[in-house]
């Protein structure tokens, strides 16, 4: 049976969010929506003559878009070219209204970059096509999108899994957020992927037909296609078929990728120097200063993610959901300042954990409950680390830290003033909980007989029973140990 091996490259458009579109004033908005029906419903509003293709227009570059393309570059260790060029890219579609989309092609502002292992071949600029939207038996046009900054990213065929392949897209996706140049929200379309698939025998040097899978609008959906696309790719060859190079859509309801048109070459888009934009020399345009833009780069997510394994000693899954977004790994990083000047030296490394537990599961669970960004509510890094302090010192339990964390978010409140309003104090008396132990003793005589019989369960049916009693602020270890004593 033959071994084939896989090779991916992948195209990844990310829309920017400059104020206005890359060649007009008209303001950069494509997702004016109805919040209630989740429709467009103010479609064909931000448009002007220019961004409509209207003839005789002319276009104007956005700076701030070149920008953030240097940004881009510079943060993957890209070759930002002084000399650059944009392009006329031809081809007939309905959400192109000038009957060409402007582009780079020969020059494009970065050349080269790696990024977890995978080199990228280019990174360039373009305008974003109008959206069209289907339903029923009509198909409309909404401009709004039209002439949006948009950013290509493109990588060398280097790429082996589906795997890989979404790893590396999120990371992407990850950069960006963290660059503050896009949202890259693939639901919205803030982001696409492409897919370029081909599958040749273990040995052979030559690539085999290159396959485009184009519009991935989702991570599972660009694994699932990639998956699906090398399993067919196989299929046919193993058949005794060649495969034909063209471009596939996924369909995520049908599992299956389907034929959309024999893939183009470039000579078929009529690429030629965009007439009414003159060649860019960065280092003539003003406010452009690449060394100013390399030091305005924040810590990127790698960097992040080995400082805080390293540093704070924490597992990789919390990490991950740590630096996750940008805010979430700031507001982590505030708490555990503002933390390590209430707690001992002794405690900083029992706090850091507990506070990262809490943020991963307890706070992010509210978040997602409340459909609010952390950075958005009401809890402050240093209430949360006072919480983390108290829970750290065992003066209140973990109970009692998950019941008051909602009101903390919801309206800022000071942990301290909860617990007296409430008087959650957790218990560490070692004679007021064996008293309390005495009474559930007393009143269970069946699971205390059970217990002495080696059920160990019965042993935490106690305890719940004594947690109950006191109302959740018992202290976990007092308690246990003073049951045992007792069960003696």
């Amino acid at each position: 049976m033959t071994d084939y091996k896989t090779t991916i490259g992948l195209e990844i458009h990310a829309e920017l969010k400059t104020r206005t579109k890359m060649f007009c004033s008209c303001l950069n908005d494509s997702n004016e929506t109805d919040s209630a029906s989740s429709l467009q419903a103010r479609p064909n509003v931000n448009v002007c003559p220019v961004c409509l293709g209207h003839p005789g227009v002319m276009p104007t570059i956005n700076r701030k878009a070149i920008e953030e393309v240097i940004k881009l570059g510079l943060a993957l260790g890209g070759e930002i070219l002084n000399h650059s060029r944009f392009d006329r890219k031809s081809y007939f579609y309905p959400d192109l209204p000038k009957g060409y989309q402007i582009s780079q092609y020969e020059l494009p502002l970065v050349k080269g970059g790696e990024l977890s292992g995978v080199q990228i071949r280019r990174i360039h600029l373009e305008e974003d096509t109008a959206r069209l939207l289907h339903g029923g038996d009509e198909s409309l046009v909404d401009f709004n999108r039209a002439g949006v900054p948009l950013i290509e990213l493109v990588t060398e065929p280097v790429i082996d899994s589906a795997l890989r392949a979404l790893e590396f897209g999120k990371e992407v996706q990850l950069i960006l957020r963290y660059l503050d140049i896009s949202d890259a929200d693939m639901e919205k379309g803030q982001m696409r992927v492409e897919a370029n698939v081909s599958v040749a025998p273990q040995g052979h040097e030559e690539l085999g037909a290159k396959v485009e899978l184009k519009n991935i609008n989702s991570f599972r959906n660009l694994r699932d296609a990639i998956d699906y696309e090398v399993d067919r790719q196989i299929g046919e060859i193993n058949k005794g078929k060649n495969i034909t190079q063209e471009t596939r859509g996924y369909s995520s309801i049908l599992g299956i990728t389907g034929l959309q048109r024999t893939k183009e070459e470039a000579h078929d888009y009529r690429y030629l120097p965009e007439p009414d934009l003159p060649p860019m020399e960065l280092t003539s345009l003003e406010n452009i200063n690449l060394e100013e833009l390399r030091l305005s780069l924040p810590e990127l997510p790698e960097a992040t993610r080995g400082r805080f394994k390293r540093e704070f000693e924490l597992p990789g899954d919390q990490v991950e959901a740590l630096i996750s977004e940008r805010r979430l790994a700031d507001f982590f990083e505030h708490a555990v300042s503002e933390l390590y000047e209430i707690l001992i030296d002794e405690e900083h490394k029992k706090g850091t954990k507990i506070l990262s537990s809490y943020i991963t599961t307890d706070v992010l669970g509210i978040s997602r409950m409340r459909k609010k960004a952390i950075s958005d509510s009401l809890l402050s890094s240093k209430n949360f680390a006072e919480l983390g302090a108290l829970i750290t010192q065992n003066k209140i339990s973990s109970r009692t830290a998950k019941d008051i964390l909602p009101q903390m978010f919801d309206i800022g409140t000071d942990p301290h003033q909860i617990i007296k309003e409430k008087g959650l104090t957790q218990i560490s008396n070692e004679t007021e909980i064996n008293k309390i132990i005495k009474k559930v003793i007393a009143e269970n005589q069946e699971a205390v007989e059970s217990y002495k019989k080696g059920k160990l369960n019965s042993l935490q049916f106690l305890a719940g029973q004594v947690m109950a009693k006191a109302k959740g602020r018992a202290n976990p270890q007092v308690l246990q140990e003073l049951l045992k004593k007792e069960l003696r």
